[in-house]
């Protein structure tokens, strides 16, 4: 049996892609807990500018693997550990949905800062039909990028929502045609890959701080200052200036 992800780099993108088509890239604690470890090891990596993530298959994922569910501890629950791992990677995250997505694989979805679907897709999150509680954190997150409403939609009423309805709800930030996934892909990286990485990895962790209720002003002013000192702001003003592209180091 072949592994069940793939971490890759290359140039700056860093590219994760689940790889167990034959249970919809279903994922078991030991999955989980593997993949956590390899994406706080690439947190690390100055380097890096943007991540992929994706996967194989019909499915993008069907969420945690429901009969480990009983030997959880819910008080370090692998999918909300692996997911809060994702949303606080210091670089942008591109969850490219290559098809349906299911439980807690919205979750792993909306822990990425851009998700963009295919035409052919659907999701639901089905806990409410099998008699268990979603991670109260997916909870939080589906609200604070959802809202309430639509959050209920998916939690409450089990509704099974169309590609179409995923953009509507602010699940998707881009619907495509399925062939056309991966250049649309590539180009979001190729746009965000050229902006420079200060800025952007500040302004994430800000945003963030700002959906979970927890903005620190002096934290943001400082990730304001180290950018304003920065030989990236030097380049951006003198490319304005000449009008060209900047060239920016992360420094």
């Amino acid at each position: 049996m072949g592994a069940s992800f793939h971490i890759t780099v290359e140039n700056t993108t860093l590219s994760v892609r689940l790889d167990n088509p034959a249970q919809h890239n279903k994922l078991s604690p030991a999955t989980m807990k593997a993949l956590r470890e390899g994406l706080t090891e690439k947190a690390e990596d100055k380097s890096l500018r943007v991540m992929v993530l994706t996967g194989t298959g019909k499915s993008f994922c069907a969420g945690a693997d429901l009969g480990e569910l009983g030997r959880y501890n819910f008080d370090e629950n692998p999918l909300e550990q692996l997911t809060d791992v994702v949303e606080r990677l210091p670089f942008p995250t591109v969850c490219a949905l290559n098809g349906g997505v299911y439980g807690g694989g919205a979750d792993l979805a909306l822990s990425c800062d851009f998700r963009i679907g295919i035409t052919t897709m659907s999701s639901f999150i089905p806990p409410a039909r099998i008699g268990i509680h979603y991670p109260p954190v997916g909870l939080a997150r589906a609200v604070a990028r959802l809202g309430l409403g639509p959050a209920k939609r998916f939690f409450l009423a089990c509704e099974r929502m169309s590609a179409e309805e995923l953009k509507s709800i602010g699940f998707l930030d881009y619907l495509v045609e399925p062939e056309e996934l991966t250049a649309r892909t590539d180009a979001l990286v190729r746009d965000i890959g050229a902006l420079a990485p200060l800025s952007l990895r500040g302004m994430k962790e800000t945003l963030n701080d700002i959906a979970r209720g927890e903005l620190d002003i002096a934290k943001a002013r400082q990730f304001q200052l180290a950018c304003l000192q920065s030989d990236d702001f030097t380049e951006g003003k003198q490319a304005l200036a000449e009008k060209r592209p900047a060239n920016f180091k992360g420094a």
